[in-house]
């Protein structure tokens, strides 16, 4: 049987699932709890009541939060030509045409997040079983599909957070790091929120978000009450 070191434990104590707490006093607590060497993530979950499989029941979106996330995003970029030399100048990491196709079907994949042009799309569109499964595939909705290149690398790297609801209705994301104050924690939790309420489906019935949790990458996890977010 596997025993649980004594920082688990620890990180335990004070923990009751069944309650759910104000926003404030869950992101508190996390923190408190977040005493590993490293800058722990802050990770949300929600769970929505939609199903997923329903082609009118998706959630898809990007935003940008009001403090970044606290993390240098690596972005790639589809692109020829003009294109490819203002993703270089907008401060892409990777920029590319077939070839980049041919690496990231390959499985090289050393990026966060991936932009194409439209006119990219025909090639990129063979990558859905690499990048798809990731969530990382190139998408007019999120604004990673489009031809001002500039604005969605920019936009990436400030810290926009690309965000879909996966299998069983979960939509879930990092949104900050355990040494971003209270505050900002809060900010980014709300703004996050947020832009999930506004992708309601219209097939979405009854109560929209189930179930708000907050963690962070080696702490436990606690309800969020979703009323007051």
């Amino acid at each position: 049987m596997t025993k649980n070191g004594k920082r688990h434990i620890a990180n335990k104590v004070g923990v009751n699932p069944e309650v759910a707490l104000e926003l404030q006093e869950a992101v508190a607590f996390i923190k408190s709890k977040s005493n590993s060497k490293f800058d722990e993530t802050i990770e949300l979950a929600l769970n929505l009541n939609i199903d997923p499989s329903q082609s009118d029941q998706t959630v898809r979106g990007v935003i940008s939060l009001p403090n970044g996330i606290g993390k240098d995003v690596k972005v790639a970029v589809f692109a020829r030509g003009d294109s490819a030399d203002e993703a270089k100048k907008a401060g892409a990491d990777i920029v590319g045409a077939d070839e980049l196709v041919d690496e990231v079907a390959s499985g090289k994949i050393n990026f966060d997040r991936c932009i194409s042009t439209p006119e990219m799309m025909p090639l990129v569109g063979r990558l859905g079983k690499v990048l798809g499964p990731r969530g990382m595939m190139p998408n007019p909705r999120t604004g990673t599909v489009t031809n001002d290149v500039s604005g969605a690398v920019k936009l990436a790297k400030a810290g926009a957070v690309e965000f879909r609801a996966e299998k069983g209705g979960v939509v879930h994301a990092g949104i900050g790091k355990a040494s971003f104050s209270e505050k900002e924690i809060s900010e980014n939790i709300v703004e996050f929120v947020s832009a999930v309420r506004k992708e309601k489906p219209s097939g979405a019935k009854g109560t929209y978000i189930k179930k708000v949790s907050l963690s962070s990458t080696m702490g436990p996890g606690v309800s969020v009450d979703a009323s007051g977010i």
